[in-house]
């Protein structure tokens, strides 16, 4: 089955972020919060978990189930949000408007994979 291009497009995106967790580690360790235990490799699992969903993407049989792992996914990132606008080391000198912009944003990127649900 041929999809949209941007369906591609956002597999891409998600392959890409999922690999600079192996490829600059420190950017995401820096920004875990604090009471999460096992940074190191929760930051792997989590590249991991991006590259296979993006992946995921690609192939009919596995669509779906990516597509509500992305969801739950971004779900789960917001702690990481919000940690980043609560703690001046996490927010990697980031601006609080860019940092407060970043949250609606995870709610796009949410809904931009829930509108692939119906292909």
């Amino acid at each position: 089955m041929i999809y949209p291009w941007h369906l591609y497009v956002m597999g891409a995106i998600y392959i890409f972020a999922g690999f600079m967790h192996f490829l600059k580690p420190k950017v995401y360790l820096r920004i875990m919060p604090r009471y999460l235990p096992f940074h190191k490799p929760l930051v792997l699992l989590s590249g991991i978990a991006e590259v296979a969903l993006g992946v995921g993407l690609f192939f009919k049989a596995t669509k779906n189930l990516s597509i509500y792992g992305i969801i739950a996914m971004l779900t789960v990132f917001l702690s990481v949000h919000f940690y980043m606008l609560s703690s001046e080391k996490a927010s990697a000198g980031l601006p609080k408007w860019l940092l407060l912009l970043r949250l609606p944003l995870q709610f796009a990127l949410m809904y931009w994979a829930y509108s692939y649900l119906k292909l």
